[in-house]
């Protein structure tokens, strides 16, 4: 007895180290996907004029609060969306609880950084939506195909970048992902019962039906085409549809309706509508450009998914293998008729279906799973195997040479914060002019320096006033230009009156070919390259942004040494803004 009660508890002390072992592979992988995402945010923390409504609007709501009394008269003279309306409304129904999710944290955490603040927010509600949807993959197909869908999902540059970014796509991103992760859940061996799985699939209906309505009305032909599927199946019934479909009206029209209607001073508005009716109907939306019917499927998703054996060899794998199709069959072809119903829109935009990633990462990751299981069993599956970990380890590097470049295309902010930097506390009132192309690369309300009177930050001995004028009428006036002490120009020359410039901005243009015996670092020697500093977070965020660019050019260096012989690609820049000063005659 007494040597079996000791094998019996040697066994169970192996079996729990076993599974704690497990576990913490299993969070550890999880939480690449939030820290890439801060990361990405603290190395990129600007914006650019796609996401200009939703931050612009949250910083509204933030700093002015949401009036009660003299309603329109004070919306137009304080919210920045009764000067800058855009070609059609958008919803308020994301920057409102953006903003509301911030209040807290703004009241307990002195002088933090809003923009950075609201963003984080955005991003980790996309990150654990996310991780949600891995842990439906989990519960449905194992550990192993979860932790590889997390691994797939985490080197990808695109979402990873734009998780935290204020588009509203990226708003209705986290709500489609949970959608979709109410269908995973019912699917791939997990035993429910009937009405557990009609709820789970009504569920998923629901979020996407409020998705459509609010946030994003291309996701309506995303609801469509899973409806159509699960009727196929025969897992929903018509009845089941209408009325999910009944209840996701009722809550969306519910939310944006009221809210937008009051925020925009118009009854009734429904934004999303007004945009169907604006893009589509009307076909304005080709006024920003047109792509050819297979754009999404030979470019956009190559690029989304960016590991090639991803969908080159797991999918197909995955759809190969008998035990794995049924539940791959349900992940691709409502997704992927969704993107070809879509691609008869001429205006194409990776972000319009973006919202696919995650069912076609999990895909991917079941036939990853499978050739990592077998990677013992043939000399075919370790080659995968090893194929799978090279090209993975591939992809994190490109998504963080990815990153860099990206960083650098916020001249925008970089010209406001030297200016900061250089002029607060120079005399009692500053103005200054920033042009268009400024305040479509960076510059937000965030950005600007509060006003005066405000009693939870330091006093400050200047008063910043801020002008964005666009008319080219009144820019041809030479008074309008007298006005000012400042400027953030692209083209400097059309600055009227007398002007020196005392800074210029780089940001990036392209990349470059470098020959065997060229230096790779010339792009990122000048200073004017970098973020200049204008509070000790933006010196230690600079200070990442440069370790970032030189860990980059050592591996660039080690991998044209190594292995291309000398041949490599650089990012290069150019001056793009000039930061002007008045010279008063």
């Amino acid at each position: 007895m007494g040597p079996s009660l000791i094998h019996i508890g040697v066994c169970t002390g192996h079996v729990t180290n076993t599974a704690i072992m497990r576990r913490l592979t299993d969070t550890t992988i999880a939480l690449l996907v939030p820290l890439l995402v801060l990361l990405h945010l603290y190395v990129a923390p600007y914006t650019k004029v796609e996401e200009s409504f939703n931050i612009q609007a949250t910083h509204d709501i933030l700093t002015y609060g949401v009036p009660f009394k003299n309603v329109r008269s004070y919306l137009e003279s304080c919210y920045d969306h009764f000067t800058f309306p855009g070609s059609v409304p958008r919803t308020f129904v994301g920057p409102l609880a953006l903003a509301g999710a911030s209040r807290p944290l703004v009241w307990l955490v002195e002088g933090v950084d809003k923009q950075i603040l609201v963003r984080a927010i955005l991003g980790l509600y996309n990150a654990f939506s996310i991780l949600a949807f891995r842990n439906g993959i989990a519960k449905a197909f194992g550990r192993n195909t979860a932790n590889w869908y997390v691994i797939f999902q985490a080197s990808q540059f695109h979402v990873m970048y734009y998780a935290s970014r204020t588009l509203s796509n990226f708003f209705a991103f986290g709500l489609s992902t949970l959608a979709l992760r109410s269908v995973t859940l019912s699917i791939g061996g997990v035993q429910h019962q009937v009405g557990d799985q009609v709820y789970e699939y009504q569920k998923g209906l629901v979020l996407l039906t409020v998705v459509g309505i609010v946030f994003r009305s291309e996701i309506a032909i995303l609801l469509g085409c899973h409806t159509v599927w699960l009727l196929l199946q025969q897992r929903l019934s018509l009845r089941n549809v209408v009325a999910s479909g009944l209840v996701g009206l009722v809550i969306g029209l519910g939310l944006t309706v009221p809210i937008d209607s009051f925020f925009w001073q118009k009854l009734p508005l429904w934004p999303e509508f007004t945009g169907f009716m604006f893009n589509i109907m009307q076909g304005r939306s080709t006024d920003w450009g047109t792509s050819p019917f297979h754009y999404y499927f030979t470019s956009a998703l190559p690029r989304l998914l960016l590991n090639p054996l991803a969908y080159q060899v797991c999918i197909p794998l995955a759809l190969y293998t008998p035990a794995l199709r049924g539940p791959v069959l349900d992940m691709l072809v409502p997704n992927l008729v969704f993107v070809a119903i879509y691609s008869f829109q001429p205006h194409k935009e990776w972000r319009f279906i973006v919202y696919v990633i995650p069912p076609l990462t999990a895909a991917a990751a079941m036939g990853a799973s499978w050739i990592w299981t077998r990677r013992t069993k043939s000399t075919a599956y370790r080659v995968l195997a090893l194929g799978l970990l090279g090209f993975t380890a591939t992809s994190f590097v490109i998504s963080l040479g990815m990153l860099a470049v990206s960083s650098l295309n916020y001249p925008g902010a970089d010209a406001l914060n030297y200016l900061h930097a250089h002029a607060d506390g120079s005399k009692e009132v500053v103005k200054v002019h920033m042009d268009t192309f400024s305040c479509t690369t960076g510059v937000t309300r965030f950005l600007q320096m509060p006003a005066m009177e405000d009693s939870s930050l330091p006093a400050r001995r200047t008063l910043w006033v801020y002008d964005k004028t666009e008319n080219e009428t009144q820019l041809l006036r030479p008074a309008f230009w007298d006005q000012f002490d400042y400027a953030l120009a692209e083209m400097p020359e059309r600055a009227i009156g007398s002007w020196e410039i005392i800074h210029t901005i780089d940001a990036f243009t392209g990349l470059k070919l470098i020959r065997p015996g060229e230096q790779s670092s010339a792009g990122f020697d000048r200073e004017t390259s970098f973020v200049p500093f204008s509070e000790p977070e933006d010196f230690h965020r600079g200070v990442t942004r440069r370790g970032i660019y030189r860990s980059w050019l050592h591996v660039e260096e080690f991998v044209r040494n190594k292995f291309t012989r000398g041949w490599g690609i650089r990012a290069t820049t150019e001056p793009r803004i000039s930061v002007l000063k008045s010279i008063k005659l």
